[in-house]
């Protein structure tokens, strides 16, 4: 089976709206779905290093908002779910909205930065929010 391209990657994101890193919970996990069968330890998976390497795609992805939104674990949400986010974020924890990208530094070392809601939020997703009553958020998100 050939590898897992990126934009198959994106498009298992953008289709199941919001997906864990690798964390088991309500919403489908990537590295299982990359891996082709349900891993604890993804990093030691005969797919590990094409795991790693989607993740790092998929978090860089500017269609992909990367935060703690489930169960405090690393969460994908597609970009088609950001209005209805927006809309709905008088009625969830937002500090679990913060964007989180990772910072590649001198040296080799990582570091996470964390943009709070709503400071990453574009204005045109502001705007689609504003068009969105809560029924239609509420009805975008449970999809």
């Amino acid at each position: 089976m050939p590898p897992i391209s990126f934009e198959e990657a994106l498009s298992f994101v953008e289709a199941n709206g919001i997906v864990l890193e690798s964390a088991h919970g309500r919403v489908p996990t990537f590295a299982d779905w990359v891996a082709g069968e349900r891993v604890t330890r993804w990093w030691g998976h005969p797919k590990g290093q094409q795991i790693f390497t989607l993740t790092r795609a998929i978090r860089d992805s500017s269609d992909v908002l990367t935060c703690r939104f489930i169960d405090n674990k690393i969460t994908y949400i597609h970009r088609r779910l950001w209005p209805a986010l927006v809309k709905l974020s008088g009625e969830l924890d937002t500090h679990n909205l913060g964007a989180i990208r990772e910072e590649h530094l001198p040296g080799g070392k990582h570091e996470l930065r964390v943009t709070e809601f709503p400071q990453w939020v574009p204005a045109e997703v502001l705007a689609a929010s504003k068009r969105l009553t809560l029924r239609e958020a509420r009805s975008i998100l449970s999809s």
